[in-house]
């Protein structure tokens, strides 16, 4: 059986994301695992919105907070965890950080879009999956 050092939970703050670092917690306890919370932002990206500029500062500070009362409410569950933020496409960014720190699992939520919704709002979660060099588990949302 595969040992998994090393699990990185990507979170967007909504409820699968708690989910996801449920199951990631329930698995690493199997692999006296490390966990490592991993959220990546965006800013939104609009035709017209040249020459605006964006408060990256605020962006990055409430990503950070966000970030920071996560890894504050998992860490008494489970000690060996920790948190990094990075700004960037979400799945482009999980992907790097995946090879970057040699990541042996992911474990992610997914909304389990379907149909225009999904088209517009793409899949991060399929992304992923299709991308990632290492497993990716995945915790299905109600569609």
């Amino acid at each position: 059986m595969q040992s998994f050092q090393k699990i990185l939970v990507p979170v967007d703050f909504e409820e699968l994301s708690s989910e996801a670092i449920n199951v990631a917690m329930t698995v690493g306890a199997k692999f006296e695992s490390s966990i490592t919370l991993f959220h990546a932002y965006s800013l939104p990206v609009a035709p017209y919105a040249e020459g605006f500029t964006w408060p990256m500062g605020e962006f990055a500070a409430a990503a950070r907070a966000a970030l920071d009362k996560a890894l504050m409410l998992a860490r008494p569950r489970y000690p060996q965890i920790d948190a990094a933020l990075a700004a960037g496409p979400p799945a482009y960014e999980i992907i790097d950080f995946v090879k970057k720190q040699a990541i042996d699992l992911v474990v992610m939520g997914t909304h389990g879009r379907r149909g225009v919704s999904r088209f517009l709002l793409g899949s991060v979660a399929e992304k992923v999956v299709r991308l990632s060099p290492v497993p990716v588990l995945t915790v299905p949302g109600v569609a």
